[in-house]
């Protein structure tokens, strides 16, 4: 199990880098572009990648044996977690929006007791806790720039598509107990695709051809996210594997930096350098008890 979960943990982390690029193109488009249309390129962008990596695994008798109410859950908070995050990014900061979507892995930790029936550590609350007071502070140590946050519409849309990201984590991994990961992407994509994109048809607007390498990385980005995503949570106990969403808060402070020219102040740096902290000591205490248990195994 402890294996599995450093396995899961370099999964987030690569995940994490994926998909903190695609909020990069989803930030840019969002200048131009609807939120709900946005969210519908995402997943039409990424669904014949999903495909063509179905056919190449040969998975396609795996992917209609599925608990269909969990994927339908999922589809659905896919499309109005993407709508409300571009809402969010639109108007806020990536490294701003990071700080405010962190609370998905304390969601995260907390639904995976009742629902998924995990005992999480109490060092790993205190882990966790520890990371999010370390957010609190790359934001602002007053807390002014938090409540600045939370009182625009970017700032609740963000909250809005923490939660539902929460309980779609919570969701898949309860998923994966039966579910192949090739069902898990292509139903979360094709939800996104077809609900958004109905969604959306009304006030759509032609995508300018300048835009297309856009698309393009749109496509890979979030296709490499979702892969890495899915199988972060198969394989690993949610409540440890969650809490490295913070390493987002890296690449947005970097993001920022070299898109938008939005160079961080020394709180910013003081606050991601105690998120690391928190994320390397889980990382450090895992890989121990890995140790432990392959001697115990193996004397």
């Amino acid at each position: 199990m402890h294996n599995s979960n450093l396995r899961s943990i370099v999964a987030m982390l690569i995940a994490v880098g994926f998909f903190a690029l695609m909020d990069a193109v989803l930030k840019t488009l969002s200048a131009r572009y609807p939120a709900l249309q946005i969210a519908a390129l995402r997943g039409l962008t990424a669904l014949p990648l999903v495909l063509l990596y179905i056919a190449w695994r040969g998975a396609w008798h795996t992917v209609l044996r599925v608990r269909w109410p969990l994927h339908v859950l999922r589809g659905v908070l896919g499309i109005v977690m993407l709508t409300l995050f571009t809402v969010g990014v639109r108007t806020l900061p990536l490294s701003a929006a990071y700080t405010l979507f962190f609370i998905a892995p304390l969601l995260i930790t907390a639904l995976s007791v009742p629902v998924l029936k995990e005992r999480v550590p109490a060092a790993h609350w205190w882990a966790i806790g520890v990371g999010f007071v370390g957010v609190l502070i790359a934001l602002r140590p007053s807390g002014a720039d938090l409540q600045a946050s939370l009182a625009t519409t970017g700032g609740l849309a963000v909250l809005g598509a923490a939660l539902c990201y929460a309980v779609t984590a919570v969701a898949g991994r309860l998923a994966t107990r039966t579910d192949s990961s090739e069902a898990l992407i292509l139903t979360m994509m094709v939800a996104i695709s077809v609900g958004a994109g109905a969604l959306a048809w009304p006030n759509w607007q032609a995508v300018a051809r300048a835009d297309l390498p856009l698309l393009l990385a749109l496509a890979i980005t979030g296709f490499g996210g979702q892969l890495a995503i899915t199988e972060a949570f198969r394989h690993g106990q949610a409540s440890i594997v969650a809490p490295f969403e913070y390493s987002a808060l890296a690449w947005g402070l970097g993001l920022d930096w070299l898109i938008w020219q939005t160079l961080p102040a020394s709180h910013t740096w003081l606050g991601a350098a105690i998120v690391i902290g928190s994320g390397l000591y889980l990382i450090r205490r895992e890989k121990r008890i890995s140790e432990v248990h392959a001697t115990a195994e193996h004397p």
